[in-house]
């Protein structure tokens, strides 16, 4: 029975002690390359024998002067662990040299970066610019705080006058003085005041399209143009010529300030054709490289360090150790698994997207010895450089149809196609979504109607009652 208590309170030390460590694990393997940055510098502030590699380290030596053998055991694995890391990093340098210019265009991309300006500051700049008086200017700076990213307010004025007490005469007068700003069409209540607000600044206050925002919005937006044609008493050309040009005005004329102008993705694998053959080779310059430092040494080798003191740097050491080698392992994968993806994907890399093979995380994850759900979890937020463009790794597992020839084709492959047909479609006789299947089938693609919508949608194409024209 004691023994019996003794495994029992063995097993659930052993699985306090892997836990962590296993979630560490996964966390590294999952994390995108800015992720990764952060949580290693989490990791060297808590670990005070981390150090990056501009650190000049000997472990070796350091091991060397350690009294205690079974110690000096465990830091020459870890020793031959660091020599492999270095070897590895060295390895990737030679596979993607360094550019000479490298420098100047990573100095270059980092001045080209700019804070953008919000809405709110852009229209706050122009108030300082006219010649409101002082209480007008109050009113005004307070309905520019009341504006969303899209450039409408979120409270209506008559709200505003009856919450806050100020007089709907000031509050108007500012929301007509927010209407003479830049964009234009900010400072509505809606889509429709946003659109008749550009209408008139474009002199078009007593068009046709006027008359349809003003009064049949929603009819335009089913593109029920004959219906439209019917009520005002004209033609559905006139009525289809007048939706084009209401098509060109901006429905969030807000939305182009305080977004994220600078997108810039950093890949982590590159596909390049060196000497005929498609090669992959990791980007490891964003990946933090660690070793351990010895500093540690001083305090092994002072003679009243006691029992707590080696037990917390041995700790210590061995976090350190797993953390590097889960990075290790992580850019392993990474690279393994992008293999697997260019070796299946030839045809991809050599005629572009619409060339895209089925391929499942499963079916790499047999190939590459690991589950599924490490497959996912390594491409999840990576993303891969190639002649087409950058890539998330994700893209390349799409599940896909056979053909009619018996060739695969990745359902990525079979929405271009479709996208192809509508954007050929006779705009007076668009296809419907049976006639679609049809055009497929003649392709040799065979799939569900049911489908098509499901794709359609996707590709955010509307249904073929709605890309009519007249």
């Amino acid at each position: 029975m004691a023994e019996q208590r003794f495994e029992q309170s063995h097993a659930l030390h052993l699985q306090q002690t892997i836990a962590p460590q296993m979630q560490q694990s996964l966390q590294v393997l999952q994390a995108p390359t800015l992720e990764l940055r952060h949580l290693v510098r989490q990791e060297l502030e808590e670990n005070p024998v981390l150090e990056d590699e501009s650190v000049d380290v000997s472990l070796e030596e350091a091991a060397a002067q350690s009294d205690d053998e079974a110690f000096e055991d465990e830091f020459a694995e870890l020793s031959a662990l660091d020599q492999e890391w270095r070897d590895y990093m060295a390895q990737s340098r030679v596979t993607a040299p360094r550019r000479d210019d490298a420098d100047e265009r990573h100095q270059f991309m980092l001045d080209s970066l700019v804070a953008p300006k919000t809405l709110q500051e852009h229209l706050t700049d122009q108030l300082g610019f006219s010649d409101a008086d002082d209480r007008l200017r109050k009113v005004t700076e307070l309905l520019i705080g009341n504006t969303d990213e899209n450039g409408f307010f979120q409270t209506k004025i008559e709200d505003l006058c009856f919450d806050l007490g100020i007089p709907l005469p000031d509050l108007e007068a500012a929301k007509a003085l927010i209407q003479t700003f830049d964009p234009v069409g900010v400072g509505a209540d809606d889509l429709r005041e946003c659109l008749l607000i550009q209408l008139d600044r474009l002199g078009k206050r007593h068009s046709l399209e006027y008359r349809i925002v003003d009064h049949h919005l929603d009819d335009l937006a089913m593109k029920r143009y004959p219906l439209i044609a019917k009520k005002l008493s004209v033609a559905p050309e006139q009525i289809t010529k007048a939706a084009e040009f209401i098509a060109t005005l901006d429905p969030k004329p807000g939305r182009r300030f305080g977004g994220d102008t600078n997108n810039f993705v950093t890949p982590d694998v590159m596909v390049e054709r060196v000497a005929g053959e498609w090669t992959v080779s990791l980007t490891n310059d964003q990946v933090p490289r660690l070793r351990i430092s010895n500093a540690y040494k001083d305090l092994m080798a002072q003679e009243d360090s006691g029992r707590e003191v080696r037990g917390y740097i041995r700790d210590k050491i061995r976090a350190g150790k797993f953390l590097i080698r889960s990075i290790h392992q992580r850019q392993q994968t990474i690279e393994t698994i992008a293999k697997q993806i260019v070796e299946r994907q030839h045809d991809f890399l050599d005629r572009g997207p619409a060339h895209l093979h089925p391929m499942t995380m499963a079916q790499i994850a047999e190939v590459v010895g690991v589950h599924e759900t490490t497959v996912s979890r390594a491409v999840s937020g990576k993303y891969i450089s190639t002649p087409h463009g950058v890539f998330e790794m994700k893209y390349f597992f799409t599940t896909g149809y056979q053909t009619e020839s018996g060739e695969s084709l990745s359902n990525t492959s079979v929405k271009k196609s479709l996208g192809e047909l509508v954007a050929a479609e006779n705009p007076k006789k668009p296809l419907s979504d049976q006639a679609i299947v049809a055009e497929l089938k003649k392709q040799g693609i065979v799939i569900a109607r049911r489908t098509v919508a499901k794709y359609r949608d996707e590709l955010n194409i509307l249904p073929s009652h709605m890309r009519k024209s007249y």
